[in-house]
């Protein structure tokens, strides 16, 4: 039986960055608290196993976010911070592949697996699993890496992080791409 690290999976480190520690900023009661921990532990054995690593940051156009490139925010999370030439992709938008060279990159390399961690589940790291599997991407996204903050619906009622955080992982899931947890994806690895 062939082994995921035997299709030599790229991992998409989706925007991992200090402004997410500002947790009010975003909506309060952010669930998954350990995300960024578990992301570098993902991160580790996909460097020991020598696999492609793409590190995604968001670059925001808008001043006063957390994640705009003159805020300490825009750093990445020290749990995951690049090296080795490492790639480091920086967009403005939702997804990893609009406005970036990622497919381009990817496809250079061959690769046509991606293991996604990132923040938040119900934003960025969904649109770009979305598209990565529009794109024909066999996809993992990796449900205790992401995390998701509370919401306030149309009608001003306020929805739980972990509900936020489970129902994008439902929509995902079987359609877009694999989700799986970071002890699964330990063991295929």
């Amino acid at each position: 039986m062939i082994k995921l690290r035997d299709k030599k999976p790229a991992l998409l480190l989706i925007d991992i960055q200090k402004g997410f520690l500002a947790e009010k900023y975003w909506g309060g009661n952010r669930n998954n608290k350990d995300a960024e921990k578990i992301s570098g532990i993902l991160l580790e054995k996909g460097r020991e196993l020598g696999l492609p690593v793409f590190h995604v940051r968001q670059s925001s156009v808008n001043p006063e976010s957390k994640l705009h490139e003159l805020d300490p925010g825009f750093q990445f999370n020290d749990h995951v911070l690049p090296q080795n030439n490492e790639p480091v992709i920086t967009k403005n938008v939702n997804s990893a592949f609009t406005g970036t060279d990622l497919k381009e990159k990817l496809d250079q390399q061959n690769i046509n697996t991606l293991v996604i961690a990132g923040i938040t589940t119900n934003h960025c790291v969904s649109t770009t699993t979305r598209m990565a599997g529009n794109f024909g991407y066999e996809t993992y996204v990796i449900s205790d890496a992401t995390a998701a903050f509370d919401r306030v619906g149309i009608n001003g009622e306020k929805y739980d992080a972990e509900l936020i955080h489970l129902t994008a992982l439902a929509n995902l899931n079987d359609e877009f791409a694999s989700v799986w947890n970071s002890e699964k994806l330990l063991k295929e690895l």
